[in-house]
């Protein structure tokens, strides 16, 4: 039997976790280390061991991430292009227009994607800027997508006024852990980034919540990210986990590469502690390849950001997504037996 290897739009149907979720456990940082430490091969079976007891067999959620409002941005984040500090070569632009983001996301759900995210590089919204997005999270709720947005710190009315406009996931990462986090980023404090996440929690807005490994963290670190996410109350519904792209004029753009079997233990650990999550691998993937990401979605990754680019840095093409997933009989794809 012949198989054809033109790629399609991946099929994507709403799915939740198939169990109820576990009792809440409080998370030490210490205990995380001890899961990073394990064996990699008893490592990779608990945590896939995990995911089936909470996720349905196969399933990938799409994601597609577009910057709405690009460069300009007043922080200092290390690892950030589009901050002002930086000659990266980013300029700043103007908010999107609704017309503009709507075709973005329409081609998007086109693709099989089923959340659209839209990111703006401020350090803070003004309410004028929250009433230009709550425009763009309607016409891309009217398409029938799932709604996400990543604006900066947020006050408890513009989260509200968001939630109102229809926005279904707020993206606030904590980056690193809390004691490595002003090696980072001098401009805010960690506690900004937890009072954002306690706005959205209260708005009734589901979170997004993840961190960057590869910024010269050392593994301790690496466990004290995730025993923060892991003892949120409850955790994120979405974890994204970032590989550092290493930027040129940035001051991370000379961090030593990440070893990739520790980019998955990262990920399956995050399943381990975060079992209901949906834990989805981010920027970076061009650099993992197919075996990694392979073993990724064996450590408990469910969830991709889809489409080639992730705000202003690369990201597999469509067709490279479709056809890795089509290999590893995920999202529906199923080899035939010959």
């Amino acid at each position: 039997m012949s198989t054809s290897n033109t790629a399609q739009p991946v099929q994507w149907h709403v799915r939740q976790a198939v169990q109820p979720a576990p009792e809440k456990r409080a998370w030490s940082v210490q205990a995380v280390q001890q899961l990073l430490d394990k064996p990699f091969l008893d490592l990779l079976f608990q945590a896939q061991s995990v995911h089936r007891a909470h996720w349905p067999e196969g399933d990938i959620e799409l994601a597609t991430l577009l910057s709405v409002k690009t460069g300009g941005c007043p922080e200092n984040c290390g690892y950030c292009p589009q901050s002002v500090e930086f000659d990266t070569g980013v300029k700043a632009e103007k908010l999107m227009s609704v017309e503009e983001v709507t075709h973005a996301a329409l081609a998007a759900k086109n693709a099989g994607a089923t959340r659209f995210c839209m990111g703006a590089a401020w350090r803070a919204p003004k309410d004028r800027d929250i009433e230009k997005m709550n425009a763009l999270i309607g016409a891309v709720k009217g398409l029938g997508l799932q709604t996400c947005a990543t604006l900066g710190m947020l006050e408890p009315h513009q989260a509200r006024s968001l939630r109102e406009a229809g926005l279904d996931y707020y993206n606030h990462n904590l980056d690193t852990a809390p004691e490595y986090y002003q090696d980072v980023v001098s401009t805010r404090e960690y506690q900004d980034r937890l009072d954002t996440l306690q706005a959205v929690r209260a708005a009734g807005i589901s979170v997004c919540c993840g961190g960057i490994i590869g910024m010269g963290e050392e593994t301790v670190h690496r466990a004290g990210l995730i025993a923060q996410l892991a003892n949120l109350n409850p955790h994120p519904e979405s974890v994204p986990i970032n590989s550092l792209v290493r930027v040129p004029g940035t001051p991370l753009a000379d961090a030593e590469p990440v070893d990739p079997l520790d980019f998955v233990r990262v990920i399956a650990v995050a399943r381990i502690t975060m079992p209901t999550a949906r834990v989805r691998l981010s920027a970076g993937r061009q650099q993992l390849g197919d075996a990694v990401q392979a073993l990724c979605f064996m450590a408990g990754a469910n969830s991709i950001f889809y489409g080639d680019k992730l705000l202003v840095t690369g990201n597999p093409d469509v067709e490279a997504d479709t056809a890795l997933l089509r290999k590893l009989g995920l999202n529906d794809y199923k080899q035939p037996v010959c």
